[in-house]
């Protein structure tokens, strides 16, 4: 067990060292590109930095538009930044020996939105009607999965969800089985498998079937969240999993392969501007800390940097876990890299096929992206979310061209668990300031996809005994 921990974290750290900016005699100059309408950093601007002797810098910004560079005093700079969802914008910038008199030097520029490609190319279909697929006048619904053979597991309770809740099998028309959870539930996931779990306070309980009766194991949280939960997905022989930790602002997706027991990186993801700012957290905690850190440095061989990002800086309101789901679809995986702006895809072996940029989170504020995507998991399409003026929509997502043609408004406000199925949106709904119980609901969406494959593992959610 020791051995297993002390693997994810070498894992956990690996590919992911601090870079520190080098002393330099130069004057380093700090870049900032913002949008000029929402005054937001742009991510991913191409910039290039050309010298008075035709030598030419090329750089990308990130960390909300920022670019660092070391740049010769008493010279003049031709610079020129390109972004496909703004226009071009040139610059001439000196730098003097009198303007130069701080450790940084910080330029801003505006950069102007393309109107025509932000938002008139998005088409908002009309709603379906809604249907009411599970309704009771003396429990609510809090969470809810769809099994393969199209039954439902519902996670109900009478008053509150902590204090006392039941999972029911539901067919659509009646309650098949009843099982009362003996600890405080949560919420319900599904694993890499495709197996439902129920979340609880101390427990995480797997859900299995027999014949029309539900049964539950039990399974430790820390054994489930380290062992189970990291893994996203599976092939033949491939087995996809991440090293994904919710106090570290990076993390890497690998490709394991089971004949073997070799695992690649494939796709590494970091979040540049919230790295620095989590080990820059060093600097300023006090000297007990940083004894502290040390001494947790020199048992475990992880950064002192680290261990007082994770137990500090992330419980400020500046830290932000990292997004950046894979799905499977007909033997092909995609992985959403939201800091660099790109769609990659890889083949079942992990190998990539290709790589595609994507604009859909630019700007949340005004398109209201709620930083969540969903698959259909017969059809294997997968929608962005979104969120405004209190009703969601769902954006078709393109995945050869990474973009979202149109979306689709839900008919209610304010919905929660949103899971789509089989061209059809499921969600859990109560009217605002009503007395109603929370009732299961169930729109048709405006697609007649065909099924697909989705990659996953054996199914143990199966009626047996037949």
């Amino acid at each position: 067990m020791r051995f297993s921990v002390f693997l994810f974290l070498l894992i956990l750290l690996s590919g992911h060292s601090n870079i520190s900016l080098a002393q330099n005699d130069q004057p380093f100059i700090q870049i900032n590109i913002l949008d000029k309408r929402t005054g937001e950093g742009i991510n991913n601007v191409n910039l290039s930095i050309k010298s008075e002797n035709d030598a030419t810098i090329l750089k990308t910004s990130h960390g909300k538009g920022r670019v660092d560079v070391f740049l010769e005093e008493n010279k003049s700079y031709e610079l020129s930044f390109s972004h496909p969802l703004y226009n071009s914008l040139n610059a001439i910038r000196k730098i003097g020996f009198i303007e130069y008199n701080d450790d940084t030097l910080r330029w801003t520029f505006e950069m102007v939105p393309l109107s025509s490609r932000t938002l008139n190319e998005v088409v908002v279909r009309p709603p379906g009607v809604p249907d009411t697929v599970f309704q009771s006048e003396e429990i609510s619904v809090a969470d809810f999965e769809i099994l393969p053979n199209g039954k439902m597991v519902l996670l109900t309770y009478p008053k509150q969800l902590k204090k006392g809740s039941d999972l029911k099998l539901y067919d659509g028309q009646q309650i098949l089985s009843s099982f009362t959870i003996p600890d405080v539930a949560e919420e319900m996931v599904r694993d890499f498998r495709g197996n439902a779990h129920v979340i609880c306070k101390e427990n995480v309980f797997c859900v299995s079937l027999v014949k029309d009766t539900l049964q539950l194991a039990t399974l430790p949280r820390d054994y489930f969240f380290n062992y189970v939960a990291p893994i996203v997905d599976t092939s033949t022989t491939k087995l996809f999993f991440s090293n994904f930790n919710e106090l570290y602002p990076a993390f890497d997706y690998f490709a394991f392969d089971q004949l073997d027991s070799v695992y690649k990186r494939i796709a590494e993801i970091e979040d540049e501007l919230m790295m620095e700012l989590y080990r820059s957290e060093y600097k300023w905690v006090d000297v007990r800390t940083k004894l502290w850190a040390k001494y947790k440095e020199l048992e475990t061989g992880i950064d002192a940097e680290v261990w007082v990002g994770a137990n500090y800086f992330t419980q400020s309101l500046y830290y932000k876990e990292l997004y950046a789901p894979m799905f499977g679809k007909n033997d092909t995986f995609y992985v959403f890299d939201y800091y660099k702006d790109r769609l990659l895809s890889f083949d079942r072996n992990g190998e990539p096929l290709d790589s595609v940029s994507i604009y859909h989170h630019y700007n949340p504020k005004y398109t209201g992206w709620a930083k969540q995507l969903l698959q259909d998991r017969q059809t294997g399409m997968i929608y962005a979310l979104y969120e405004k003026d209190g009703f969601t929509y769902l954006g078709l997502m393109d995945l050869k061209t990474g973009e979202v043609s149109e979306k689709v408004k839900l008919a209610f406000k304010y919905v929660d668990k949103v899971l789509v199925y089989n061209n059809s949106v499921y969600y859990i709904y109560r009217p605002f300031e009503s007395a109603q119980k929370k009732f299961l609901y169930k729109e048709r969406l405006p697609y007649q996809f065909e099924k697909a494959k989705i990659p996953q593992g054996k199914e143990i959610l199966m009626e047996t005994g037949k």
